[in-house]
């Protein structure tokens, strides 16, 4: 219990500080572009035809909002993290208690099975269980990160609709129903399952076989693996995620999730074959050196690219 209560803390204290990242990140994902491209110059020094970055578009959002303007959707988004962790430890505390159960009942495994042949089974064993943990997660909490989203796409319309989280759950099940607190779950729980077992087969693949045991940086370059191949998993499975913030907003009333920032989608598949086709998979993944992707053009009236 004292290690999910810090946890919640420390997690709790992250989602402060990266809110104002997230809101920039899901208006650029919905193609709100409120800033006029500049010319500037890339990494290589060739000059390009730049979009505003995240430090530009959130001084346009203080200018109009505030301050506090960049922390919209805090609240819910709190809730999910901290109910999140929650769900998340007493489900992997539940699969500890099983193994001290079945250890008591049949004994201690003998040395042998601990090491080498068995090293594959395990990790299969703890990714099964980590993807149970974090499914289990994201369903409890999905709800919550539908309101967040709507409560920082409202931005572009300028509109109150999600404004209290009580006044949020009303609106959401007396215009869409029960299902409408789970708009985009699919794509999201597919990404993170992917992006998942992705981190974790490479990783496997790499300390096994790219890096030799028993070197002191070998070991250390082991213990950074995991983070390098999730990053590379992330990246591969951002689709998901854009397309989960697509659909959570999309024909929920209010401009953000409709034309002309976004077609009405008939499922996600729908909106992932239209984002595929316009190129914009990627939308939304940088917010550093965005440049105007070839063919598009500004729309000053409507403030997106055409």
């Amino acid at each position: 219990m004292t290690e999910a209560a810090s946890q919640v803390l420390l997690g709790s204290g992250l989602t402060i500080l990266s809110q104002p990242l997230m809101y920039v990140k899901v208006l650029v994902q919905v193609g709100y572009e409120p800033l006029p491209p500049t010319l500037g110059r890339n990494i290589f020094g060739r000059q390009v035809c730049q979009l505003p970055g995240l430090f530009c578009y959130a001084q346009h959002i203080m200018s109009i909002d505030g301050k506090s303007g960049l922390f919209k959707g805090l609240t819910p988004r709190l809730c999910s993290g901290a109910i999140g962790t929650v769900v998340h430890s007493r489900v992997l505390q539940r699969y500890q208690d099983c193994d001290k159960a079945e250890e008591l009942k049949q004994g201690p495994p003998p040395p042998e099975e601990k090491d080498g042949p068995s090293s594959f089974d395990r990790v299969i064993k703890e990714t099964t269980r980590e993807m149970m943990a974090r499914s289990a997660a994201t369903l409890v909490t999905h709800p919550f990160h539908v309101i967040t989203l709507r409560s920082m796409v409202q931005f572009i319309g300028r509109e109150t609709k999600y404004c209290g989280l009580c006044d949020s759950i009303v609106t959401i099940y007396r215009e869409e129903g029960f299902l409408g607190f789970f708009a985009g779950l699919i794509p999201r729980l597919l990404g993170d399952i992917i992006s998942l077992w992705l981190c974790n087969s490479l990783a496997y693949l790499v300390n096994t076989y790219a890096l030799e045991s028993g070197v002191s940086t070998m070991n250390e370059m082991k213990s950074y693996s995991q983070a390098v191949t999730g990053f590379f998993a992330s990246m591969l499975t951002y689709p998901f995620v854009l397309v989960s913030n697509l659909m959570a907003v999309n024909n929920c009333g209010l401009a953000g999730g409709s034309p002309p920032y976004a077609p009405i989608y008939t499922s996600w598949l729908d909106c992932w074959s239209m984002l595929q086709k316009e190129g914009n998979m990627s939308r939304g993944n940088s917010l550093f050196f965005r440049k105007v992707p070839f063919g598009k053009t500004y729309c000053c009236d409507l403030r997106m690219l055409i």
